[in-house]
């Protein structure tokens, strides 16, 4: 990767004659079944152009409570494009149509259309980072989609961790895409290069996002050097993204097991294991920090381990040493 970085054929890609660039966006939009794509720094702009693409101020997007967008975008939805966020309930961040048509409500002649925030926009999060790396069956996925557009609502993929929803269950990214305006994807997410996300859809589409994209200040030079990593990517690590899966499954199993862990193992279903301790979470990730095993607190007893292509075989088996010895350290600890 390095290697295909120092030798990148580059140009301005604010004048859009970054050759490597291109070929990454091209890429990109193939894979997707998409008819174009823009190279951008990171998953969050690529969300947030996204919504500023398809909505005006005030309209209203229907969404899952917990998506990343909603909880770890910085507010940008609000701040940037003047939306409403209309959360939906979901069992692990995956709903049904019922929930879209729930929160769509039931228009009435006696009622003024002026009213409420126009609604817009749905989307999906797959991947679902903070439902557990949910993956989303393909028939439930369609099948909210195809009600969304029954109601008019244009339609977005927050595909940052659209790869390993892939390598975990085999369908395509493209079938996954199929049913969506616009889908991001994130190639320092499981693929392993330092930086960038993409925004794909049809042409048009992406021709406005471009524009955001300048707005929001992602224009960039010389992005070919990035562009030839994620390429790289792209080309190399997809394929060892089961292996990922794999290992969560394992780490899963033995982390169950451990004195003060409650863990659902079956629910652990791409590379990231979310799972709850009976004392404060907080200080396990600080006390496993400094042994080397990084790991992100959530609340008082949540804890979220993310399995990725930097992870060996004997680092799985150290991490649950790891863990473990912290676990009986803190429960002895306890007051009484």
């Amino acid at each position: 990767m390095r290697a295909a970085m120092a030798t990148a054929r580059v140009g301005d890609d604010v004048y859009g004659d970054d050759p490597t660039v291109a070929e990454l966006e091209r890429r990109t939009a193939e894979l997707l079944g998409k008819e174009a794509a823009v190279f951008v720094p990171t998953g969050s702009m690529s969300n947030q152009i996204a919504l500023r693409t398809h909505t005006e101020p005030g309209d209203l997007v229907l969404i899952e409570r917990h998506a990343h967008i909603v909880i770890n975008e910085g507010g940008a939805g609000a701040a940037l494009s003047g939306v409403t966020m209309r959360p939906l309930d979901s069992e692990h961040g995956v709903f049904g149509p019922e929930a879209v048509v729930g929160a769509l409500g039931r228009p009435h002649p006696f009622n003024p259309t002026t009213l409420g925030s126009p609604p817009r926009l749905l989307c999906l999060e797959n991947t679902h980072n903070a439902g557990g790396g949910t993956v989303w069956p393909l028939e439930r996925l369609r099948a909210v989609c195809a009600v969304g557009r029954e109601h008019g609502l244009r339609l977005h993929l927050d595909g940052a961790r659209l790869w390993h929803a892939t390598a975990a269950s085999g369908v395509s990214e493209r079938d996954f895409s199929e049913p969506f305006d616009s889908v991001n994807v994130c190639f320092s997410k499981g693929l392993g290069a330092p930086v960038g996300s993409a925004l794909a859809g049809s042409t048009e589409i992406v021709e406005r996002a471009r524009r955001f994209k300048q707005q929001y200040g992602g224009g960039w030079r010389q992005a070919g050097i990035l562009a030839a990593a994620a390429l790289y990517a792209l080309e190399h690590h997809r394929e060892g993204l089961r292996r990922d899966v794999e290992a969560a499954k394992r780490f899963a199993a033995v982390l169950a097991e451990i004195d003060g862990v409650q863990l659902d193992v079956d629910r652990v279903r791409s590379n990231i294991v979310r799972f709850r301790v009976d004392v404060d979470a907080g200080d396990v990730a600080v006390r496993c920090h400094e042994r080397g095993v990084h790991m992100l607190p959530n609340g008082r007893h949540g804890l979220r381990a993310v399995l990725h292509r930097d992870v060996s075989d004997a680092e799985v088996d150290e991490a649950l040493e790891v863990v473990r010895r912290v676990m009986s350290e803190a429960r002895a600890a306890r007051p009484g």
